[in-house]
């Protein structure tokens, strides 16, 4: 029941997360394209339109790192675990891996946050279009929070799998 709820509310989570991020592709390279257009084609400068291809691709960048987070396709250095042969030390070495990236995540959702309420306290905003600056410390946010999430994930079911294969006595 837990398992059937947190797999829905995981695959929703997902589909939310690629929306956005294919909205912010579009965003990026339409805007970037139009960028383009305007200034060698038509030849307008138009002020503060870097800063909004900047903010989209902000986003993009962190949903990005939080979708290959979701899906445990981030970069790994796999040496060790390719070494272990046994499946539930590989479990184990997971478990490990999970909650030194779970700390380190809750480091980065600390300086995130201090990050994000300064930019509150003190609002700044970009200097062509007067973008709020809090809005793209907000996907530093979402992705710091997505990640420490992911890595608690990743630490509950390595240390269930290697339960379970302790259980079946393996």
């Amino acid at each position: 029941m837990i398992s059937e709820f947190f797999s829905g509310l995981d695959k929703r989570v997902g589909w939310l997360l690629e929306a956005a991020a294919f909205v912010s592709s579009l965003l990026v390279v339409g805007l970037m394209l139009f960028l383009v257009l305007a200034r060698y084609v038509f030849g307008w400068s138009i002020v503060g339109l870097l800063e909004l291809i900047m903010l989209f691709g902000m986003w993009l960048y962190m949903l990005g790192g939080l979708i290959a987070s979701r899906r445990n396709e981030h970069l790994v250095v796999d040496f060790i675990e390719l070494k272990i042969t046994d499946e539930r030390m590989k479990l184990m070495h997971k478990a490990l891996i999970s909650l030194i990236t779970f700390f380190i995540c809750v480091f980065f959702v600390v300086l995130a946050y201090r990050m994000l309420a300064w930019g509150m306290r003190r609002p700044q905003t970009s200097p062509g279009m007067g973008i709020p600056l809090w809005l793209p410390q907000a996907s530093i946010m979402l992705a710091a929070v997505g990640c420490t999430c992911y890595a608690l994930r990743d630490f509950i079911c390595s240390v269930a799998g290697a339960r379970r294969l302790k259980k079946e006595g393996q």
